[in-house]
């Protein structure tokens, strides 16, 4: 099932990434403000132990998300907002429906899909976002574009101020991903998309 939602977002994302970079490129003759066009745009979902994407892992308890969305420009800019990322049902007792020790994050672009790479930035250009305890943050982060970047996704990871440089970002604990169940979680009063079709078990439980 993981895998499958893995596969089923690097597919969107092909498709999102390669056709609306072009139609950014196609307003820059018109438009000054290219930065704000997104390239790509997606929902965000919490992370299962277990997984991997682009050689990251994800972390040791599940995480679900309340509301959450990525995009990235063809500029390079990631934004990511969640609200209400907290340890899931699964998670320690102790823990569930908290943030635990973690009280940053910082979002990380994987050019790829789930076997790709992650885009590389240099350790003190990375910007983390404080982790309310609430589980909201507001991240921003500006990336190096490759050439092409296919089948993107963008990782929320687990920053670590106190650990050295290159060892500060570690697990991700939430991922971009489109699904029945994450579309119905952030669009409740959204228009009916594909009249609710497929929207009772593929994603539930995330």
């Amino acid at each position: 099932m993981k895998a499958k939602l893995l596969l089923m977002t690097g597919a969107i994302a092909v498709f999102a990434f390669g056709a609306l970079a072009d139609d950014g490129h196609k307003g820059n003759n018109n438009n000054n403000n290219n930065d704000n066009n997104s390239s790509f745009e997606s929902s965000v979902i919490g992370s299962s132990p277990g997984q991997a994407v682009g050689g990251v892992i994800s972390g040791g308890a599940p995480w679900v998300v309340s509301e959450g969305e990525a995009s990235v420009s063809s500029s390079g800019r990631i934004q990511v907002e969640v609200k209400g990322l907290l340890i899931g049902p699964g998670g320690p007792a102790n823990l569930v429906g908290t943030t635990a020790t973690v009280g940053m994050v910082a979002a990380t672009l994987v050019c790829g899909g789930s076997g790709g790479a992650p885009v590389a930035v240099p350790d003190l250009s990375i910007t983390p976002a404080v982790l309310s305890t609430a589980g909201n943050a507001e991240i921003q982060q500006q990336v190096t574009l490759p050439a092409s970047c296919f089948a993107p996704v963008v990782l929320v990871r687990i920053f670590n101020p106190a650990a050295a440089l290159g060892s500060q970002l570690t697990a991700f604990i939430a991922v971009t991903g489109i699904t029945p169940a994450a579309a119905n979680n952030n669009n409740n009063n959204n228009n009916n998309n594909e009249d609710n079709h497929g929207s009772g078990h593929s994603g539930h439980g995330l």
